[in-house]
């Protein structure tokens, strides 16, 4: 966990320099918000745009290993740059430019995550609304333990059925919210 939260203060600190706007996501954030667990890369959403990721990702494969051939096609392809520390671990960048994305990052908020290394993480609504779109075992997971841990801080339900009902529409999944539904009744018991 220490390579991982020291390796993204390094990576924060690049993104910094350049002033772009950013935020962890993923097994990071789910270390802070919900139920520790596992995860040996970090996930990141990069606020780009669209039309100028070239330069992007071209600044940080100055400064990172590729994980893949051809990672350059890829992410402009595929929104989705791979990349490696020195240290090896995998670095997932999603090249963001919704609306939502858009959001999703200026939510984001700093947290130390280990005495004096603090990283901007997505909110824990916006972390719960991503891994329901994603929706894999892994993910549904950490929704129950993102809502286990945070319900009483007081989760913004409202913001969180919302903007995922959209996703929804746009995955054309009518069963996303349901389910979420149903997380929450099963771990909070309301």
């Amino acid at each position: 966990m220490v390579d991982l939260v020291s390796e993204a203060v390094r990576l924060e600190a690049f993104l910094q320099s350049r002033g772009w706007r950013y935020c962890f996501i993923g097994g990071l954030a789910v270390q802070h918000w919900g139920e520790p667990r596992l995860t040996r890369d970090l996930d990141l959403s990069l606020l780009t745009g669209f039309g100028g990721e070239a330069s992007y990702v071209d600044a940080l494969l100055s400064v990172y290993a590729p994980r893949i051939e051809a990672a350059r096609d890829f992410a402009l392809a595929r929104r989705v740059l791979l990349l490696k520390s020195e240290g090896g671990i995998g670095i997932d960048i999603s090249l963001a430019a919704l609306p939502y994305e858009e959001l999703v990052v200026s939510r984001a908020v700093p947290v130390e995550m280990l005495p004096g290394s603090t990283v901007r993480l997505c909110s824990p609504e916006d972390l719960i609304i991503m891994k329901m779109f994603a929706g894999r075992d892994t993910d549904l997971r950490d929704v129950r333990s993102v809502i286990v841990r945070q319900e009483a801080r007081g989760l913004d339900w409202g913001h969180i059925e919302a903007h995922l009902a959209l996703l929804a529409e746009a995955k054309q999944d009518p069963t996303l919210l349901p389910r979420l539904r149903d997380i929450r009744k099963t771990v909070t018991h309301c």
